[in-house]
């Protein structure tokens, strides 16, 4: 029988990371899916932000990519599912929705998923810094008000007189070699920093960068961080979705919602 692959094979696993001699000194980058949160799936929190900015009709639009996001991302490619997720959920939207949104929608959630392992690590480091996939204007607000990150390197959305166009701007999405770049343009060689954080074969390009390297690995029945440990607790405002909604759970929510009105 074939050995699975496990990004383990390649670095050691976070819990390995050694506490002792870190702090304001110390310099720490990491992935954010499956890496500084535990969630991987991202349609959760496109579909928060799809519902805050444009009802049940941009959560239905979203929806109905649902499928297609899926087939991209298991036999194209991460980042050909992520554009569509993009244009699905921000197409047509003003970028102070977005905004908005990413700053009281958002927050309450990913603070749920917070890993507690890497978290551990990456808060005992006085420069911190956070990669990833996901549009940097829907992460940023929560990475830097709530975890007091540094510098935040996500995707950038292309936009038009305000208004965010659907489409990703350059150098594109940011996956594999496209993570490594943008790392190497925000640091040269002396200030690179010391720790790289990572959970996938993807993460590896811009995990070499770094002098020490950790991987996450897959975990069930995880305890996210608590509300306390973070350097500024998470307020959800009220009259949005308490939980992260699901594809079938989206579904639901669109057919509850018209049948409220006639009760």
């Amino acid at each position: 029988m074939a050995k699975t692959y496990s990004p383990s094979d390649h670095f050691p696993t976070i819990d390995k990371c050694k506490s002792e001699g870190r702090g304001n000194h110390t310099s720490v980058v990491t992935d954010l899916d499956s890496t500084l949160l535990f969630g991987r799936d991202s349609f959760p929190y496109f579909a928060l932000v799809a519902f805050d900015v444009g009802g049940i009709l941009r959560l239905f639009f979203l929806l109905l990519f649902t499928p297609f996001i899926g087939i991209l991302y298991h036999f194209v490619s991460e980042s050909a599912a992520i554009r569509l997720m993009i244009f699905a959920t921000f197409v047509g939207v003003k970028v102070d929705d977005i905004k908005s949104a990413a700053g009281t929608v958002l927050p309450k959630h990913y603070s749920g998923d917070l890993h507690p392992e890497t978290w551990s690590v990456f808060s005992l480091c006085g420069k911190r810094c956070v990669l990833t996939a996901k549009p940097r204007i829907m992460v940023e607000p929560f990475l830097k008000n709530h975890l007091e990150v540094d510098l935040v390197l996500g995707t950038e959305i292309s936009t038009y007189k305000g208004r965010a166009t659907g489409f990703v701007a350059r150098p594109g999405v940011l996956v594999g070699k496209n993570k490594a770049n943008a790392l190497r343009k925000s640091f040269d060689e002396a200030s690179m920093p010391e720790i790289a954080i990572g959970d996938r074969k993807s993460d590896f390009d811009f995990m070499k960068l770094c002098k020490e390297r950790y991987v996450v690995p897959s975990k069930v029945g995880i305890r996210p961080v608590s509300q306390e440990q973070l350097p500024k607790p998470v307020i959800f405002h009220d009259g949005r979705l308490v939980q992260k909604p699901t594809p079938l759970m989206a579904f639901l929510i669109i057919l509850w919602i018209p049948i409220t009105a006639f009760l």
